[in-house]
């Protein structure tokens, strides 16, 4: 008796041209969504990286501000109604304390309070931008702007300046305060910022 074998061979099948596609574009969705993701992030690291130069531009501001008021003298507050520069404006080397000033002019470290001509002067302007002068106030070209375009600063920020005048019996120690408060505007993106400081005169005047 004759036995019959049968051998059945399996067909080995791979992957259909369908499966292929969506293979294909599963892959590419990953890897589109993971480029996203990576120029998302390099972009807010662009957007921080530039935020984070005008902040440190700012506190320098704020520093070169402190600095040369703290080795100055006879400072002179500017309040509403006041105007600098121009001729009809106050002899800015009188000193003149103020609650809330806009603008500080002051004898440098190095300056002549007998000279009308020679203070330097912060003010803040109403577009909310920050100049400076160290050639008086009657020489207008001399104002350089200091705060860059991005930096718009509030009309809430101002100049205290406390016992700046000379009396008979001078006990206080000039005593200068300093708010900034703003925002920054960069690509469509607003930051508030808020900078405040306190400054003594070195010069010892009690």
């Amino acid at each position: 008796m004759k036995s019959i074998f049968f051998l059945k061979i399996k067909k080995q099948r791979g992957y259909t041209i369908i499966e292929t596609m969506i293979s294909v574009s599963l892959f590419l969705i990953i890897i589109m969504a993971g480029m996203g993701a990576l120029l998302n992030a390099n972009l807010l690291h662009q957007k921080s990286q530039n935020m984070r130069s005008i902040m440190d531009n700012l506190s320098f501001i704020m520093e070169d501000i402190s600095r040369n008021l703290r080795t100055g003298y006879n400072y002179h507050c500017f309040v509403s109604g006041d105007v600098i520069p121009g001729t009809t404006s106050p002899v800015v080397s009188t000193p003149k304390s103020c609650a809330n000033g806009w603008g500080i002019a002051f004898e440098s470290a190095n300056g002549v309070s007998s000279n009308n001509d020679d203070q330097w002067i912060y003010y803040i302007d109403n577009t909310g931008k920050i100049f400076k002068s160290t050639a008086g106030p009657y020489a207008a070209s001399s104002f350089i702007q200091l705060t860059p375009d991005e930096v718009v600063i509030d009309q809430i920020s101002s100049f205290a300046v406390l016992g700046a005048e000379e009396v008979a019996v001078d006990s206080q120690q000039p005593f200068i305060g300093i708010r900034l408060v703003g925002k920054i505007t960069f690509k469509n993106v607003v930051t508030p910022f808020s900078l405040q400081t306190s400054i003594s005169q070195r010069l010892i005047d009690i």
